[in-house]
């Protein structure tokens, strides 16, 4: 009879803990502790995980000397006076931007950029009408109307004067969407003209266009 308490109040145990475990959110999945490879939870390559954590050995980036797949090429120019010179040979490796990409583009401005160059790339942003960072660029000026794509890339990749690098915020690809999106802005203001000078092509060797 002791036997039979016993075991009818362990089933009850088990019962019980079986009703109050299926009562918990079901969008969420349960730890898998045990998985004995019966199924691998797939991860999108170079996407966020938390591998680590789980003490996990996993790279998550691209072997040294190699461009993960749809990526564009490194930018090739050094961090340097000869290299922001020779910048202003480098063409736009993107495609002209659809409404969505530009939309996009746009959205990439108004968070990195707007706060300093403004919305309307008049140098009215917050920091710059703050007085929290002294001359701000003004985008809508012919100095900057003339000033070619790959020269803005350089100077978004590296920084320059008061500005730093945005590399570590921007990936290569959205760097020339933000700068497609200054062109296209510029050219609204400028009646459709925001063509460069031509480099002088005595001072600087050709750059690979397919370069970011």
């Amino acid at each position: 009879m002791k036997k039979i308490r016993i075991l009818s109040t362990f089933v009850v145990i088990i019962a019980t803990a079986v009703f109050m475990s299926s009562c918990g959110n079901k969008r969420k999945p349960g730890l898998t502790y045990m998985p004995d490879m019966a199924y691998s939870r797939a991860y999108e390559a170079y996407a966020p995980n938390n591998l680590g954590k789980e003490n996990i050995n996993y790279v998550p980036y691209p072997v040294e000397g190699t461009i993960r797949r749809g990526d564009l090429f490194p930018y090739p120019l050094p961090d340097d006076t000869n290299g922001y010179r020779l910048s202003a040979q480098i063409k736009d490796p993107l495609p002209p931007l659809d409404s969505n990409a530009m939309k996009e583009a746009a959205r990439l401005f108004n968070i990195n950029c707007a706060i300093c160059h403004g919305e309307k790339m008049d140098a009215q942003g917050p920091l710059a009408t703050g007085g929290k960072v002294p001359a701000v660029a003004n985008l809508t000026t012919s100095t900057y109307l003339k000033m070619p794509e790959g020269t803005m890339f350089h100077s978004i990749t590296y920084g320059k004067n008061n500005m730093g690098s945005y590399a570590s915020q921007l990936t290569r690809k959205q760097r020339w969407m933000v700068i497609q999106y200054i062109k296209k802005h510029q050219a609204e203001l400028s009646g459709g003209t925001t063509e460069a000078a031509p480099a002088d092509s005595t001072k600087a060797a050709p750059a690979d266009s397919t370069a970011k």
